[in-house]
């Protein structure tokens, strides 16, 4: 594929970039993604070796019809959040603008971190407002913002805990019998299914909302989740949960879920199957 005949644009293509761009092209979509090193892009995605935190991508005249930003930033900091999210992404959507065609549809991969502390127990869905609690989650925010600010009528995916694919690191705690707070609310999504969400919003005929949560059906107590991938491991079973001390919040994935979206991996029982199948060397 030559670069100039890409209809689709990947500010950023690791794992879950990834999974998105192969999706998008076993629909017929040309896709052309940036990342620091191209000979990591997966074929036949097309890729494009930049640092988004020092340059602005040089890119041909593009046939745009959607354009998905799926950054990653390491470590977790306010200073790294900063030069990838807001700082890379605004060169990235310099050059968008410069190459002079602004996209169909736009998507932004965020977090639902920027919903922060909320009462324990809350179900918390696109109506409540933000509020970031630490640096890295006030830089996704800002992120957004600038996003929303740069391509109007994109939207924005906030997902939660991303799992699947490599042998989880909770699935290792487990089996080191360290499972954390067990009375904590969790949320997570099946990588698999962010990206299922993700071309969804993009290529569904109805217009989408600016801000939809990506979750799996069943936000669930730490120590449930834990139980369940120790069963699975074989491994001696976590202290369980007290459901009188819940604490956190719960993501709603209800606004998702109403356009039309469905989960491969509606809960962590499924999705945990492919990470941690049963046996003590599960892998």
């Amino acid at each position: 594929m030559d670069a100039a005949d890409a209809d689709v644009l990947m500010i950023g293509c690791g794992d879950l970039g990834s999974r998105i761009g192969l999706r998008l092209a076993e629909r017929g979509h040309r896709v052309l993604a940036l990342r620091r090193r191209a000979e990591l892009v997966p074929a036949p995605l097309h890729g494009v070796s930049v640092d988004l935190t020092h340059e602005v991508p040089d890119l041909p005249a593009l046939e745009l019809r959607h354009l998905v930003v799926a950054l990653t930033a390491r470590p977790r900091s306010e200073e790294a959040y900063r030069a990838t999210y807001v700082d890379g992404m605004r060169r990235a959507l310099d050059a968008v603008e410069a190459a002079g065609r602004l996209p169909e549809r736009a998507l932004l991969i965020s977090s639902t971190g920027v919903h922060g502390d909320v009462p324990d127990g809350t179900l918390v869905d696109e109506s409540h407002a933000p509020s970031p609690k630490d640096g890295p989650a006030r830089v996704l925010l800002e992120a957004e913002e600038l996003f929303a600010s740069r391509v109007p009528g994109g939207t924005v995916l906030r997902c939660s805990g991303l799992y699947g694919g490599q042998r989880p690191r909770l699935v290792d705690k487990v089996a080191a019998g360290d499972v954390g707070d067990p009375d904590r609310w969790t949320n997570r999504i099946h990588r698999d299914d962010a990206a299922a969400a993700a071309v969804h919003l993009l290529t569904r005929p109805e217009p989408p909302e600016p801000v939809y949560l990506g979750n799996d059906d069943e936000p669930a107590l730490m120590g449930d989740v834990a139980a369940e991938i120790a069963r699975r491991l074989g491994v001696a079973p976590p202290p369980r949960p007290d459901p009188r001390k819940a604490h956190g919040k719960r993501i709603s994935n209800a606004r998702l879920r109403a356009t039309g979206w469905v989960p491969a991996y509606p809960t962590y029982r499924e999705g945990y199957v492919t990470d941690a199948p049963a046996g003590p060397t599960a892998h």
